[in-house]
């Protein structure tokens, strides 16, 4: 099973399990608070946050998840590219002049 990115005969993405499409779907789906969000993720997909922050993570860098939803990741991969810019740019020392 590779990460092509091509539809079966039934339309199911090939190359994402089950439980990698339930997790696009549920954070394309969520609009509640975190504490909200913690709670399906806990109820729904039985993970820890964290463990759900690291397959969601993982996930976006594979076509199979660009061909299921492609708005969805590309938002993603663009919100963790600023976060990684604003990391890399950030200065601990005095500002210099």
């Amino acid at each position: 099973m590779g990460d092509s990115g091509a539809t079966g005969d039934d339309g199911t993405v090939i190359g994402l399990s089950e439980r990698d499409r339930a997790i696009l779907d549920l954070e394309q789906s969520t609009t509640g608070s975190p504490r909200q969000k913690e709670a399906v993720i806990r109820r729904d997909l039985g993970l820890s946050t964290a463990r759900y922050q690291q397959l969601l993570n993982s996930l976006i860098d594979r076509p199979a998840a660009l061909a299921y939803a492609p708005m969805l990741v590309g938002r993603l991969l663009r919100l963790r590219d600023a976060r990684s810019l604003a990391r890399t740019t950030r200065s601990f020392g005095p500002p210099t002049r």
